[in-house]
């Protein structure tokens, strides 16, 4: 893993890291287990060859996929130079300090809802914002944000996020096509005088629960681990750890669904795509000791002129249209 390059609390910084690095690997290895598990139950040996294959190539395919068809499902349209020249000088103050092969590409989406959110390799990649974080967060914060999605990028945690989406998917394909196909049995197996594998039937029923839980919990952990780097890249934990409150304040939750769609069932935890924010923040606040920000970034409010970026106006009523329009 990538190690952090500010001078911040070291000691704290180690023990996080170490923690977060843990929980990835363990959740990873569970999700692939529990894969394994329901492949062999279901087909046998040939299960888990074929779950393999898949694997394989899903994970290829996610790989080379090129980040603009995700940009494209958001409307997401690149800053072009001389547009918002404060943001793009920290972007490239922050992609030398990651020592990132290429500079992500900024990109800006039409939406209200506070949100960032990177897509792509670290030879090819790009950073979403929307208009309502534009709007909303100060350049300081917008510097915390930008280093937590250059994080992401750096680590690798786009793949390994796909990968735990690819093991929770099939998990639950097989699970599925067994559970049908031992239910349709049943009547045979009574008929027969065979015993019905009850505890079988069960498992199968709970496994695409447990590898969707399996996946939020490596989402939290990834998340974790963004923030403590991005901490690093700064210089500045409370940049990003005041951006985290902003979000929280303004919105609530409703931000988490744009990384990972539908997760945003707020309580239990189990079921959160994000870990709490005020877990997140008191984590972050633990690296202030000795910290010094490497990241020119004023604590203002920068305000997009109209003429780089419309002001996004909620839809309204038109009578004679039959609805509402934008």
């Amino acid at each position: 893993m990538p190690h952090l390059v500010a001078p911040l609390d070291q000691d704290q910084q180690r023990r996080h890291n170490l923690r977060n690095t843990l929980h990835t690997w363990l959740l990873i290895f569970g999700a692939g287990i529990l894969m394994a598990v329901i492949a062999w139950t279901v087909y046998g040996l040939g299960g888990i060859i074929w779950a393999a294959i898949f694997g394989a190539v899903g994970l290829w395919s996610a790989s080379k996929a090129s980040p603009r068809l995700v940009l494209r499902l958001y409307k997401a349209r690149p800053l072009v130079a001389g547009e918002l020249p404060e943001l793009q000088s920290i972007m490239r103050q922050l992609t030398a300090r990651a020592d990132l092969p290429a500079i992500p590409t900024l990109h800006y989406v039409p939406s209200q809802m506070m949100n960032a959110f990177a897509v792509g390799r670290p030879q090819d990649s790009a950073i979403a914002v929307t208009d309502g974080l534009l709007r909303g967060l100060t350049l300081r914060q917008l510097a915390g944000v930008l280093a937590h999605e250059i994080s992401h990028i750096r680590n690798g945690d786009l793949k390994v996020m796909a990968l735990g989406d690819i093991l929770n998917r099939i998990t639950s394909f097989m699970a599925t096509f067994g559970l049908f196909g031992l239910i349709f049995s049943i009547p045979a197996m009574l008929a027969a005088g065979i015993k019905v594998p009850w505890l079988g039937l069960i498992f199968l029923l709970l496994a695409p629960t447990i590898g969707g839980l399996l996946q939020l919990a490596l989402s939290r952990a990834r998340e974790y681990d963004a923030d403590l780097d991005a901490a690093g890249l700064t210089g500045d934990p409370v940049g990003l750890a005041t951006a985290l409150l902003t979000l929280e304040r303004k919105q609530g939750r409703l931000w988490e669904g744009l990384v990972l769609p539908g997760g945003r069932t707020p309580e239990p935890s189990l079921l959160r795509s994000h870990p709490k924010t005020a877990d997140r923040v008191e984590r972050l606040m633990s690296l202030r000791k000795d910290a010094a920000p490497q990241i020119t970034a004023l604590d203002i409010h920068h305000q997009p002129g109209r003429s780089i970026i419309p002001v996004v106006r909620p839809p309204r009523i038109h009578w004679h249209r039959m609805g509402m329009w934008y």
